[in-house]
Order: structure tokens, then C-alpha cells, then sequence
């Protein structure tokens, strides 16, 4: 008889010892690097087709090698009981920036005025490189989220325990922030898989990259604290695309020219706008209120964009609009209220706990805001227009947590609402080759789930690109027991 090892989701010190976990940081992977695993008897949810009751999936050399409900399992593989279980696909998280350094110097976004940020206030020897450094820090659409990643810590950790396998990796300071990538939120520098590669941040971590040019258009400065007011960072945005397309028209004329006389002067972060201007990268605006996103889709038809809109709590409202322009939709999931506990507040200002953010009297439009939020998806759905969800500032387990309250606030099927955490976010991201349904060959991103994902099921197994990855049940689980934000 074949010697194979059983892993039940009841025997946890049998299973912490078979598997060896070597941390790295607060996250961790086990197992050979081309170790085969087997997940047996499970309900599996390809979101693909339909669901496979009791059925199989193999996993190897971090790919699905099988799955299906008549598999043969390898007489090598590590097999995993899974009655009474859920297999899903990993969850994607559309908009984070836990996997990215620290991306808030000039320096690190490519100006070239910095200083560093990090060592106390920057001197200049005149006020033309103070603004050039203020201008780095809020220009920055040349920097890329996949050269900057991060390889562990207690954020990604949580992400993964949550289910949470992958998330588009977004920067997060500026007006045009920089270049998002999709990336898998548990792989370590110093796994076997990537030590061969040249450098990890480009290796297995990485799904995609770039996916998308980020632009805040609603905020002041980009969280930078310049230009100090909201017309000057709309009026900047306009600008920037106007002198990325003045530069492009520049560029081509002196080679229709034959490249004689002097050559244009070469700006590289509005260079790095020509793919966005061409319509080669989508642009994504952060915006949430219903006259925001006009004037992302008003900017998108100048400069012929292909838009998507990431926050939109008013999306509902603009839903003809949006479905017009053909934009798409990153849905956040930090609702208004805070409810569940541990979600960071929303730009807005609600998150304390349900009850109008820390005793303060809540107004009607602060309620209706509360109530319609869950409603969002489904109004979406039915005018075609495609989204994804990201967790908004929410903790891993509030973003899974308010993904149950769609469906049962707001009317959305809960297959609906699996695929747009996985398969639709894939294809938002443009990786649905490679992630976002249980499928053969492609990365093994999955979940194994005791009960309903989105119903208080808890999280027993996590692979990230086919490896195992420890859970973790976060602190804030059990903060949420004393409720309520004190007020009693």
C-alpha cells in the first residue's frame, strides 16, 4: 500500500509537527518546495463551473496538477482530509499596500529631491528644489509596486489566515501614485522556489506586473499635503496628463523629423503615462462620492482612459455612467459604521464600532450611507458593470466578514459574490490565466474551509502557490467580544 500521510483538520499538534513550519518573520511555508499535496472529500468550488461535491484536488510544484470529483490521488502526495470541508479559490483583495515597502520618500518613488523622509526635515539650497521634491513625492507614475514588495510581515500573515491568497498591491502616496502589481502575499525571499531567480520581488511573489496607473484625484495632495486644496489636485491631475500627452506628441514629431535637431527633453515619470494615454494600462482613480467619479470618467473621455473606479461608495448612483464608459469597479469593503470591529475608518470618518464612530450623534445621510453600502454590488450587477471588491483600510477578517453582508443585505447571490473576490478580480487584474478559479494548471492559491467562507467558516488550511501557509487566528477576533466600543 502506498505510503501516504493523512492530515486531519482535528489532529492540529500532529499536523504542526508533520509539516515543520519555518518561519520567516510573522509568515511562514512548509513543506518541500515540489511537494505533492492532495485535499480529499472536500466540497470543492471551482467558481469556474460548479461546485465538485466530495472531490479531489491535487496540488504540485506550486501549480494544480487535478481536480475533479474522480482524481487519483499520487502515491507521494501529502493528503489532506477534507469532509465537511469548502475548498474556494484564494480571495483577492483588489487595493493594499500591506505587500509595499515603504514607498512615502521622494527617493523611493524616483524624484529626485528627497531626502529620505525618514531622518528628521530636509534642507534645500533653493525654493526650485523644494518644489521639485514636493512635486516628486505627488508625481509619481513611474514607481512600481512589484520593485518595492516586502517579504513578510503580520499584515501579510493575517491576509493569508483570512483566506486572503493575493491582492493588488497598490501605492499609496501622491496624486498619480505609481503602478499597481498582483501579487501573493505569503512567499518568502529565501524559498527554494525563488533563491535560483535573479531577484524575488519579480519572481514567484509577483502575478502581474504593472496592472494599473493609481491617480487620487479626490483627496488634497495625495496624502502628501500638497497642493493644499481639492481644486489644486484636480487641476494637477489634468495637468500631469496634459504634459505626459504634450511630451508624447513631442517625442513622435522629432522622429517624424528624422530625429535632426534638438531632441525634447524627456521627462521619465510623464513617460511612464504613455501607456495609460495609449490605452495600454487601465487607469484606476480612487474616488467614493457620485460627483468624484463624474469627473474620473469626464477626465478618462478627454484623454481617451480605460477607467476603473476603486472606493466608489456611490457607484450605485452612477451605475448608467460607469456601464457607458465601459469603466470597471474596485468595490471597497470598509463599510460605513465599522461594524464588526477592527476596521479602520473610512475617509469619511465612521469606524468606531456601529454606533456613529465613538459616540457621536449619527446623521440621516451618515444611516442611509450604513444602509445602502451592502446594496452597492448587486445594483452593479444588474447594469453590467464589472467589479471586484478590495478590503478599503477594513482588517483581513471585516473584508471577508462584510463580503457575507452583501449577500445578505444586499440581495447579491453568494456565487456572485465568490466570483468577484476571486475569478472577476483575476480578470480586472488581467492574471485570470493563472489565478482565480480551481482549475488545472493553474497557481495553487486555495482555501480549505470549515463551514461557510462568508458565513463564520473558519479558515483550516491556506496554500499560496502551493505551498502550505501557517494560520493564525488574528488578535482582533476576540477584541471584538467586549463590543461596542466601550459605551456602556
Amino acid at each position: 500500500m502506498p505510503n501516504r500521510k493523512t492530515l486531519t483538520v482535528h489532529g492540529a499538534a500532529i499536523v504542526a509537527a508533520a509539516l515543520a513550519f519555518s518561519p520567516l518573520g510573522a509568515s511562514s511555508l512548509s513543506g518541500p518546495a515540489g511537494a505533492a499535496y492532495a485535499i480529499k472529500g472536500a466540497r470543492i468550488h471551482t467558481v469556474s463551473g460548479a461546485p465538485i461535491a466530495g472531490g479531489i484536488i491535487v496540488m504540485r510544484n506550486g501549480v494544480i496538477e487535478d481536480v475533479g470529483a474522480n482524481v487519483t490521488v499520487p502515491a507521494d502526495a501529502i493528503v489532506i482530509d477534507g469532509a465537511n470541508m469548502n475548498v474556494y479559490p484564494g480571495l483577492i483583495d483588489m487595493d493594499n499596500a500591506a505587500p509595499i515597502g515603504d514607498d512615502t520618500s521622494a527617493d523611493a518613488a524616483g524624484g529626485r529631491g528627497g531626502g529620505g523622509g525618514r531622518g528628521g526635515a530636509t534642507t534645500f539650497t533653493t525654493l526650485e528644489e523644494a518644489e521639485r521634491a514636493k512635486h516628486a513625492v505627488i508625481m509619481r507614475p513611474n514607481y512600481m509596486a512589484a520593485a518595492n514588495l516586502r517579504a513578510a510581515s503580520a499584515e501579510l500573515q493575517q491576509l493569508a489566515s483570512a483566506g486572503i491568497t493575493t491582492v493588488l498591491a497598490a501605492p499609496s502616496t501622491g496624486i498619480f501614485k505609481g503602478q499597481s502589481a498582483l501579487v501573493n502575499v505569503a512567499i518568502p525571499a529565501d524559498d527554494p522556489q525563488i533563491s535560483t531567480l535573479a531577484d524575488y520581488r519579480t519572481g514567484l511573489a509577483v502575478v502581474k506586473s504593472p496592472v494599473a496607473m493609481h491617480v487620487n484625484m479626490s483627496g488634497r495632495g495625495g496624502g502628501a499635503g500638497y497642493p493644499g486644496s481639492l481644486l489644486g489636485t484636480i487641476a494637477f491631475t489634468e495637468q500631469g496628463f496634459l504634459d505626459a500627452q504634450w511630451q508624447r506628441d513631442a517625442e513622435a514629431q522629432y522622429q517624424r523629423a528624422g530625429a535632426k535637431g534638438p531632441r525634447p527633453l524627456v521627462e521619465p515619470a510623464l513617460d511612464a503615462l504613455k501607456p495609460a494615454l495609449a490605452k495600454q494600462m487601465p487607469v484606476a482613480f480612487d474616488v467614493n462620492e457620485a460627483r468624484e467619479i463624474d469627473r474620473a470618467l469626464k477626465l478618462a473621455a478627454e484623454f481617451g482612459l480605460d477607467p476603473i473606479v476603486v472606493g466608489a461608495s456611490s457607484a450605485g448612483e452612477r451605475k448608467a455612467e460607469l456601464a457607458a464608459a465601459k469603466a470597471r469597479v474596485i468595490l471597497s469593503l470598509n463599510f460605513p459604521g465599522g461594524q464588526g470591529g477592527g476596521a479602520a475608518p473610512a475617509a469619511g470618518g465612521g469606524g468606531g464600532g456601529g454606533r456613529g464612530g465613538g459616540g457621536g450623534a449619527v446623521s440621516l445621510r451618515q444611516m442611509k450611507a450604513q444602509a445602502d453600502a451592502p446594496k452597492v454590488p448587486a445594483q452593479l450587477a444588474q447594469a453590467n458593470v464589472a467589479f471586484a471588491f478590495s478590503s478599503g483600510g477594513a482588517t483581513p477578517a471585516n473584508f471577508v466578514r462584510n463580503a457575507g453582508r452583501v449577500i445578505k443585505e444586499g440581495g447579491l447571490g453568494a456565487d456572485a459574490v465568490l466570483k468577484a473576490l476571486t475569478l472577476d478580480a483575476a480578470r480586472l487584474a488581467g492574471a485570470a490565466d493563472r489565478v482565480g478559479s480551481l482549475e488545472k494548471g493553474k497557481i495553487a492559491n486555495l482555501i480549505v474551509v470549515e463551514g461557510d467562507v462568508f458565513d463564520g467558516g473558519r479558515v483550516r488550511h491556506v496554500f499560496i502557490y502551493g505551498r502550505q501557509v501557517e494560520v493564525v487566528e488574528a488578535p482582533a477576533a476576540q477584541a471584538g467580544r467586549g463590543g461596542r466600543g466601550g459605551a456602556r
